[in-house]
């Protein structure tokens, strides 16, 4: 395989994904906004876990992209340094919005959880994003 189509597969692969998260959110938005009192607060942590979610996938693209570079030593060690980079900066992301008020913090966990709930539906992402890609499935 060329290294151009390489990293086009992988870039599609990284748009299938987000727009699962994407799509998950859109399902809370509008599914579960009608049972909350705070509809503002909700739906603004919704979106910021949503957020997230398509920043953690893109984050993880770009470390495993970069360890494919190096030894596996030095791959291991870059990406345990990033896992635990993108822990912490979720973890200061929700000690900020709990402490500000700013949004619901189980909504934002929610819509964070939209990445894992993308891997799952990536099957059916990529036969929707395949008809944009004009290829076959």
């Amino acid at each position: 395989m060329e290294e151009k189509e390489k990293k086009k597969g992988i870039d599609k692969t990284l748009l299938e994904l987000s727009a699962g998260s994407i799509f998950w959110g859109i399902v809370c938005q509008i599914t579960l906004v009608w049972l909350t009192a705070d509809k503002a607060g909700y739906s603004l942590g919704l979106w910021i876990g949503v957020l997230m979610a398509v920043a953690s996938g893109i984050h993880m693209w770009w470390s495993l992209d970069r360890a494919l570079d190096f030894s596996q030593d030095s791959a291991v060690k870059m990406i345990t340094k990033q896992n635990i980079f993108r822990y912490v900066a979720i973890v200061l992301i929700m000690a900020i919005i709990m402490l500000t008020k700013t949004g619901n913090p189980l909504a934002v966990f929610l819509g964070l959880m939209g990445l894992k709930v993308a891997a799952y539906l990536q099957p059916f992402t990529h036969k929707i994003c395949a008809g944009f890609y004009k290829e076959n499935v």
